[in-house]
């Protein structure tokens, strides 16, 4: 994929933004970049068997927005962990792009998270002593075809504050470097656990906004979990947790703006 040269526009909360947002129709019916069959996750401690997941099926489509619902403890995180090549499950099987992940030794599981998944968490995990940019291009060495450091965070509105260290930087304008550094690499797919949870409404809406932009400018194919329903109207689907299984899917046909969620 080419590097985006990206042109800023000021949006909502005065954030610059890339483009206009436009409502598109559903991508669902779109080829699957992951299909997870019965998945199960069991975790014993000592005599005690925890089952975090319970035959769960889940599939993403390319350029899918998917919000993962439930309360605490539903397994939502333990989900993304799989997904994102960071778990195994106990049972079943997860295939990306043909490839099976569960039968995956440690050396293809560490090529397939280093080039083909942008991890996005609560915390954002930045190295104090490096700048907004310092901080993505730890990332974009790695890879064989990132994108310009600088570009990323244009993209999440922070073309502004490229040489700022994280002390200088707002808990939502740290959270968008974090999710610049996702993207830099230019993944397949971005799996975000609880992106905005330890943030207030509007600066949490300054995030989604910044995942909304990057799923709909890349076309990156985008997975976030949260127990706030407010945010399941940007998806193009919802797909409910409870008590480690899937108890409900909808299919969105029309997404959502960020500032048009009702929270």
């Amino acid at each position: 994929m080419a590097s985006h040269v990206l042109k800023e526009q000021v949006g909502i909360f005065g954030v610059p933004v890339i483009a206009p947002f436009t409502p598109r129709k559903s991508v669902v019916d779109a080829s699957p970049v992951f299909t997870a069959k019965a998945v199960t996750k069991v975790y014993a401690m000592g005599e005690v068997r925890v089952d975090a997941l319970r035959g769960v099926d889940f599939d993403l489509a390319q350029g899918e927005f998917v919000v993962l619902l439930g309360p605490s403890g539903s397994g939502k995180s333990t989900l993304l962990n799989i997904l994102g090549g960071l778990d195994v499950p106990t049972a079943g099987e997860v295939i990306y792009e043909g490839q099976n992940l569960t039968t995956a030794d440690e050396a293809a599981l560490t090529d397939y998270r280093r080039n083909h998944i942008g991890f996005v968490f609560q915390f954002y995990n930045l190295i104090p002593s490096l700048t907004a940019r310092e901080n993505v291009a730890l990332v974009t060495e790695l890879v064989a075809h990132p994108m310009r450091p600088e570009d990323a965070l244009r993209l999440v509105g922070l073309g502004e504050r490229l040489d700022h260290f994280p002390a200088q930087l707002s808990g939502g304008e740290q959270q968008r470097v974090a999710i610049a550094r996702a993207i830099a690499k230019q993944p397949a797919v971005l799996l975000c656990d609880e992106p905005t949870g330890a943030l207030d409404i509007t600066t949490g809406a300054v995030v989604l906004e910044a995942l909304e932009r990057v799923n709909r400018e890349l076309g990156t194919a985008t997975v976030v979990i949260t127990h706030n329903a407010a945010i399941a109207g940007m998806a193009d689907r919802v797909v409910r947790l409870a008590d480690g299984r899937v108890v409900g899917v909808q299919k969105q046909l029309q997404k959502v703006h960020v500032r048009d969620l009702k929270w």
